[in-house]
């Protein structure tokens, strides 16, 4: 029969407080992992910034102009006519969809970047003002 050891302070918590205890302090390890913290702001170039929307962009404009391309084929060529008809709509309405998504991103991010420098400054302003 094996006794448990006890804990330095004399306590003794059960085996399943300590799963509690762990998965608690792994799941908020998990939550601040994803955010960005305050401290490790440092300044972050346009490309850095805008990367993503501008592929997004990017790969919209390709795909649409490749759905124009396949509908006009479909007005020029007879043979496979049908197959013309049927994929360039779908890649007109694919590129268009991600094109206006990317363009969408764009102002939502600018948004988030004022917001994150107002509250940066209001941290500050807080810092000065209470740490006195």
């Amino acid at each position: 029969m094996e006794i448990p050891p006890k804990s330095p302070d004399g306590s003794e918590k059960s085996p399943q407080s300590k799963e509690l205890l762990t998965s608690n302090t792994a799941s908020t390890l998990c939550i601040s992992s994803r955010s960005e913290s305050v401290w490790t702001s440092a300044s972050r170039s346009k490309w850095d910034i805008y990367h993503k929307p501008v592929i997004v962009v990017s790969v919209g404009a390709a795909i649409f102009l490749f759905g124009i391309v396949i509908t006009s084929l479909s007005c020029f060529l007879t043979k496979n006519k049908n197959v013309y008809k049927m994929c360039g709509p779908a890649f007109l309405s694919l590129g268009l969809m991600l094109l206006v998504c990317g363009l969408v991103w764009i102002p939502i991010i600018r948004k988030k970047q004022k917001q994150r420098q107002k509250s940066q400054f209001l941290q500050s302003l807080k810092s000065f003002f209470f740490n006195r």
